[in-house]
């Protein structure tokens, strides 16, 4: 029997791997305390912020979540991610390290930052 999919963000997390469940929780927290009033959604099976254009998402994966942000979010703290895998979209927090809590709420911060100085023109 297939399982039902989520429709919150709460049911996503109870939903994931056991492993997953930590990070996914200290990365929503994170994210919720940059962006509190944004609207909280799932698109494509995937947690997402919009405020009112895409913000950031998240999702959960075999050993790693993904920090889902725009390239020139990610490409602001290049330096930073240099320990981590990126690609033009996605930042990979693997389970078996510390969650970078400071690095993402620089990169939740910027991209607020970038949404507000670009008139919410900014799309994912």
């Amino acid at each position: 029997m297939p399982r039902k999919r989520a429709t919150t963000i709460a049911q996503y997390i109870r939903s994931a791997p056991q492993i997953a469940q930590p990070h996914l929780r200290r990365l929503y927290a994170i994210l919720k305390s940059v962006a509190p009033r944004a609207q909280e959604t799932i698109k494509w099976g995937m947690p997402f912020f919009i405020e009112p254009r895409f913000l950031f998402a998240f999702s959960a994966h075999k050993a790693h979540c993904n920090l889902a942000s725009t390239p020139a979010a990610l490409k602001a703290f290049a330096d930073e991610l240099q320990d981590y895998q990126t690609t033009k979209n996605f930042l990979q927090l693997p389970y078996n390290k510390p969650m970078p809590d400071v690095l993402i709420r620089k990169i939740a911060k910027y991209r607020m930052s970038e949404l507000r100085k670009r008139g919410n023109a900014t799309f994912w």
